[in-house]
């Protein structure tokens, strides 16, 4: 069965798509944009290091939501608007993320909503 995740403090979804997902033991949490704190369409003040970490800081309240923390993530999707920006998050990232790292992929992007340099989607298992 499927479950809609809504996590206090994340930004409500933009569209027709719930925040994250729960089917069976898997939680899907939707791509995550950088946006600031009580806000709805306004991005954190910084660039890519901050971005980073927001967009990850959302993606662990989602999961925690379902009782997962981000050593139970088991895979994430970056989409970068500039790959020039890997290492900058990738630093970012592997302060989060302990061992073993989740399985990922990044993907350059030509625009992502808002502007923003970063969105990230993760899949944990619980």
């Amino acid at each position: 069965m499927k479950y809609s995740i809504n996590a206090q403090g994340v930004p409500e979804a933009f569209g027709p798509y719930s925040q994250g997902t729960t089917a069976g033991r898997l939680v899907f949490a939707a791509g995550q944009l950088p946006i600031a704190e009580g806000q709805t369409d306004v991005l954190v003040e910084g660039g890519i290091t901050e971005q980073a970490s927001r967009v990850i800081d959302l993606c662990e309240r989602l999961v925690s939501e379902a009782g997962c923390s981000l050593s139970d993530v088991a895979r994430t999707t970056v989409y970068l608007r500039d790959l020039t920006d890997l290492d900058a998050f990738n630093e970012v990232y592997a302060e989060r993320f302990g061992t073993p790292a989740p399985a990922r992929s990044v993907v350059a992007v030509a625009d992502i909503p808002l502007g923003a340099l970063v969105e990230m989607d993760c899949v944990a298992c619980r």
